[in-house]
C-alpha cells in the first residue's frame, strides 16, 4: 500500500528536527544525555564545551522538542524528550561504520 504524502506542515516539523540534529555540539549533548538527566554544568563537564555554548545548543534542542527541561532551585535539568532520537543516531552511525569498513576492504 503506497504511503500518503506528508502535509507541508509535517515536513517542516521533520526538517526542524533534522536541523537541530545537524550540529556536532548538539549530537554530543544528546550523547551525554544517554546517561540520563543532567544539569547544564554536568553537560559542560561531559562535553568540554563552554557553558554559554551548551546553553544555546540546549535551547535549540528544546525548541525542536528533542530535550525536556525542569527547574530545581537554581539548576535546570535536561533530559531526552524522545529516546527514539537515539534509534535515528544509531542508524546513521551504523551506516557510516559499514561504509568505512567497505572502504577499508576495498583498499586492501
Amino acid at each position: 500500500m503506497p504511503r500518503e504524502e506528508m502535509p507541508p506542515v509535517l515536513l517542516e516539523q521533520v526538517a526542524e528536527r533534522f536541523r537541530a540534529l545537524g550540529e556536532p555540539v548538539r549530537l554530543a549533548l544528546l550523547d551525554a544525555l544517554r546517561k540520563g538527566e543532567q544539569t547544564v554544568g554536568e553537560l559542560v563537564e561531559a562535553t568540554g564545551h563552554g557553558q554559554a555554548n551548551v546553553s544555546r545548543h540546549l535551547g535549540v534542542l528544546h525548541a525542536a522538542g528533542l530535550v525536556s527541561r525542569r527547574r530545581e532551585g537554581t539548576f535546570v535539568h535536561y533530559a531526552v524528550a524522545d529516546p527514539g532520537v537515539y534509534d535515528l543516531c544509531d542508524l546513521v552511525c551504523g551506516r557510516l561504520q559499514r561504509d568505512a569498513e567497505a572502504i577499508v576492504r576495498a583498499v586492501r
